[in-house]
């Protein structure tokens, strides 16, 4: 995305997953600015993030997370989803093999009985995903 990220990760210690996005965001701000010569932040804003209650949550927000290019438009269909460069979802189809240890795709997988499941997963809902970001905007909070 090019004004932000997704990560799914699993905390192990209390306020690691802050301190893990925390120091990625400051390394790569250093980074950025070194390369460009500028100075300040890069990022929009500080991170969100949402503890994952149940199992059925995790699974959507996996959905979600493989399906946001698409609903973004940054892509057409599922087969330039699947060769986006800054996604993991063809590691998860075994597509591609992961560069880094820590892409574990069996937590989510495992959910499902072989890897034509999980792409009928996200498949289903891609369509419903990408109205309702059409249509979000329109929404009142």
């Amino acid at each position: 995305m090019p004004n932000h990220f997704h990560l799914l990760v699993k905390q192990t210690q209390d306020d690691g997953v802050s301190w893990f996005v925390s120091q990625l965001q400051n390394s790569y701000t250093k980074y950025f600015n070194k390369k460009h010569e500028r100075v300040g932040p890069i990022f929009q804003s500080t991170f969100k993030s949402v503890l994952v209650e149940n199992e059925q949550q995790l699974l959507h927000l996996s959905r979600y997370i493989h399906l946001n290019p698409y609903s973004a438009a940054m892509v057409k269909g599922f087969d330039q989803l699947i060769s986006y460069p800054w996604s993991s979802l063809a590691v998860y189809l075994e597509k591609e093999k992961s560069q880094y240890q820590f892409c574990q795709t069996k937590t989510i997988t495992s959910y499902f009985q072989g890897l034509k499941n999980y792409k009928k997963f996200l498949l289903d809902r891609a369509d419903y995903q990408k109205e309702l970001e059409q249509i979000k905007h329109l929404t009142l909070e």
